[in-house]
């Protein structure tokens, strides 16, 4: 009779602690939570990690890029950023690298069909091998801007980045881009003379 008493209080701690560790158990995928309730026992999301803790676990962060990845490319860059508006001499490894080459892609239209202060921005993804997915869909223009100062600067978008394409992203690189809407804005701030500004 003692034995069974014995052997019931074993299963019954080994159950007990395996409710807890699965209730405990890290989720692998980054970012993905579970639902919170006011009645758990544990903090949730955003989680509270301590080194005295008996289970591992893995503190919030916020992804520094958002949802979707977003850029803005100015014409002429300011002096102290030029270092961000050159071509990576090695295969995209980082979304710094990325925005670096997309930046320094960047060919403006001549100055006799642009338009000073000119603002366009579009979105578009890459496919893992560097290539995109489709042409890049206008999603802004600045208005009152005529039809025909739109269709030139989306053509010097679109030869702009043409010429850099493939882009050469590692391999971790391509994995996480692929497919991943990408949105950049383009800002034409040049002192344009004023015979080359279009009304």
């Amino acid at each position: 009779m003692f034995l069974r008493i014995v052997l019931c209080l074993i299963a019954a701690i080994g159950l007990s602690a395996a409710a807890e560790a699965q209730m405990n158990q890290v989720n692998p995928v980054p970012f993905a939570h579970t639902p919170c309730s006011v009645f758990d026992s544990e903090p949730c999301a955003p989680s509270v990690c301590s080194v005295f803790g008996p289970w591992p676990c893995l503190p919030e962060m916020d992804y520094p890029y958002g949802e979707n990845l977003q850029l803005t490319i100015l014409t002429v860059p300011p002096q102290d950023q030029a270092a961000k508006y050159r071509k990576p001499d090695h295969d995209l490894n980082t979304i710094g690298d990325l925005f670096a080459a997309l930046r320094a892609c960047w060919s403006p239209p001549p100055a006799d069909n642009a338009r000073e202060g000119m603002q366009m921005s579009v979105r578009f993804s890459f496919k893992r091998s560097g290539d995109m997915i489709g042409a890049p869909r206008m999603t802004f223009a600045t208005s009152g801007v005529p039809s025909d100062t739109r269709a030139t600067y989306l053509n010097a978008i679109n030869a702009s980045l043409d010429a850099c394409l493939p882009l050469k992203f590692t391999n971790g690189l391509g994995g996480a881009l692929a497919g991943r809407p990408i949105a950049i804005r383009y800002v034409d701030n040049r002192e344009l003379p004023k015979q080359a500004q279009k009304p």
